[in-house]
This record gives C-alpha cells, sequence and structure tokens, in this order.
C-alpha cells in the first residue's frame, strides 16, 4: 500500500465501511471473518510481544481491516455481498 493511499481519509472511509460490509454479510464465511476477528483481538488482549514496536494497538487492528477488507473485495467482489447476487438476476 502506498503511502498517500495509507494518509487518505477516503480510503480509510472505504476499509472502515467494507470491514463492517463484510463482517454483517451472511454470504462471507465464518473462517473469513474469524481470520480478521481472532488476530486482532488477540492482540489487543494479550500484552504485547514487542513491546518496543512503535505500533499502537489501534495502527495494528487498521492494518488488519485494511488486509481483511482487500482480500474479501477479491474474493466477493467490490459490491456489497448481500445485493451481489440481486444484481447478477436482472
Amino acid at each position: 500500500m502506498k503511502l498517500r493511499k495509507l494518509l487518505s481519509l477516503k480510503e480509510w472511509s472505504h476499509v472502515l465501511r467494507g470491514a463492517l460490509r463484510h463482517l454483517l454479510s451472511p454470504r462471507v464465511a465464518t473462517r473469513d471473518k474469524l481470520l480478521f476477528i481472532i488476530p486482532a483481538l488477540l492482540y489487543w488482549v494479550l500484552p504485547d510481544v514487542m513491546p518496543f514496536m512503535p505500533i499502537d494497538d489501534i495502527g495494528v487492528t487498521m492494518l488488519l481491516m485494511n488486509a481483511f477488507v482487500a482480500r474479501m473485495d477479491r474474493k466477493y467482489g467490490e459490491q456489497p455481498p448481500q445485493t451481489a447476487s440481486i444484481v447478477q438476476e436482472r
């Protein structure tokens, strides 16, 4: 991810909306959802493995969220998963 894209509010807006959309979608496999949720929760709950790492908990969560949304967009497409089948039927 380029630095300009990483600092863009538009990109993070897409990431936040995409994460919520994919987490709430019944078409996204539970396994895929857990691949995002479990590492993020473990990082928040367990003590930091590397205490001198300069990235805060929210930073790691945002990076995980970005990876999750990018993977789900590639796997299920950019459209919201619950409306993808309706659009294809028309």
